[in-house]
């Protein structure tokens, strides 16, 4: 007999990457909870300041100008610096800039600090979809991000009743100070629990093995391979970012998913108190019922991709099915222009809303097609045309609707939809990581 021992059984691998899932949940609620509220606090706000329909598209845009525009130089930043205290300094920023908004006393305060808020959430995406890439295989990616999105369709569709009972309590201001400092609260949780795959010490190499086999960058970052030189930002990463047409067409898609979105989360609630004659009180619960349509099709959206990647459907065809049919489904939203019932409306918004879930998994491009060197940066331009449309259509159908009538804006919204699913078939092409 032999006398060698025998070799123990190789450790199984850690499931750490759920638990940074679970903070990107966290994360993605935060921001977007110091976003909609406004939607929610706008509908008493208006009065109190006495600020009319078109100046409040003003204040529902501002956040955009500054997010939009800053996506690229926000982008570039993820690039440079570290995600765990970079992520929890903007996060801390943005919060402040809530609580201050619920002190403010005229439209040019408002206007403010909403670009407050959107500079300092402006490189908050680009850095979730560099997160998701460090720590998930390509075959979990689409779920991944489709888990962590659906965070923003549960914000829209539970936090309004919350705001309403905030705002019945406390007031519109009291609604900003409370929700600021559950973010700043938020800010903290983030730094102490996130680490890159590299510096997790709790990951074991079974893991780090499992995410790096399947495609995942768990290099890309905190501690990377001693051979490898750090890359730096140049001039050149820009140009890369706009040349590829693949590329463009998922900016171009972007826009018109945001397009639908945005009207979600800034006129949607004026439009069932203003045209469907609704109370602040019963129209929570009508506000609710959409995203969580949203929610169901992001989370399918994300597994139907998946799965179809794991039987073996090409890349394009799995991603792009998802996104091409929820694109469709988002025109339906001008099906509410056709009913007077207030139940009808509510199912047309919640097919279209459904349809922008479907289509939210679009970050799965970016993580997929990008250049390594300059993830962020073309994350950063991707979340920047996408947020054209978070400066463009608060404006739009603040214009459109200036009389109370928000059938042009929902017309836009539906042609809008059909241009995305247009972007998608004829332009992204073949889903293969540009080098």
């Amino acid at each position: 007999m032999s006398d060698t021992p025998p070799t123990p059984a190789a450790a199984p691998a850690t499931r750490k990457r759920f638990i940074v899932l679970a903070l990107l949940f966290g994360c993605v609620w935060i921001n977007y909870m110091n976003r909609t509220n406004i939607s929610i606090a706008g509908t008493t706000m208006r009065d109190d300041l006495g600020i009319d329909p078109l100046k409040m598209g003003l204040i529902f845009s501002a956040f955009s100008w500054t997010y939009g525009w800053l996506q690229i130089p926000g982008g570039a930043l993820v690039d440079v610096f570290r995600t765990r205290r970079f992520y929890s300094v903007i996060m801390f920023f943005w919060s402040a800039m809530t609580v201050l908004t619920g002190f403010a006393n005229s439209l040019f305060s408002l206007i403010g600090l909403r670009l407050g808020l959107g500079l300092f959430q402006a490189p908050s995406y680009p850095a979730h979809n560099k997160i998701v890439t460090r720590w998930f295989p390509t075959n979990e990616r689409a779920t991944a991000i489709a888990v962590y999105t659906s965070a923003q369709f549960l914000v829209l569709a539970f936090m309004p009743i919350i705001f309403v009972g905030l705002m019945n309590t406390v007031t519109w201001r009291g609604l900003f100070i409370i929700t600021g400092i559950v973010s700043i609260l938020g800010s903290f949780v983030m730094y102490m629990l996130y680490r890159d795959p590299k510096d997790h010490k709790s990951v074991n190499q079974a893991e780090l093995d499992y995410i790096e086999a399947g495609g995942g960058l768990v290099h890309d970052g905190g501690d990377a391979k001693p051979d490898t030189p750090k890359e730096k930002f140049n001039w050149g990463d820009l140009a890369e970012a706009f040349k590829h047409r693949k590329l463009w067409g998922v900016y171009i898609g972007q826009f018109c998913l945001g397009s639908l979105f945005v009207f979600f989360l800034t006129w949607f609630p004026s439009y069932l108190k203003d045209t469907r004659g609704l109370t602040l009180e019963s129209m929570g619960w009508w506000v609710m019922i959409p995203p969580l349509g949203a929610f169901v099709g992001v989370l399918l959206s994300g597994y139907i991709s998946d799965l179809l990647i794991k039987r073996g459907v090409s890349p394009g065809t799995s991603r792009k099915i998802p996104v091409l049919c929820g694109m469709v489904l988002g025109s339906s939203i001008i099906g509410a222009n056709y009913t007077d019932s207030t139940g009808v409306v509510v199912l047309f918004m919640t097919i279209a809303l459904f349809g922008n879930g479907l289509a939210s998994i679009a970050w799965v491009f970016i993580s997929s097609i990008a250049p390594i060197r300059c993830m962020g940066l073309v994350g950063g331009v991707f979340n920047f045309i996408g947020n054209l449309a978070g400066i463009s259509l608060p404006i739009i159908v603040g214009y459109l609707a200036r009389d109370g009538n928000f059938e042009s804006g929902l017309i836009y919204i539906a042609i809008v939809s059909i241009i995305g699913f247009c972007s998608y078939l004829f332009l992204v092409g073949k889903v293969e990581r540009i080098t």
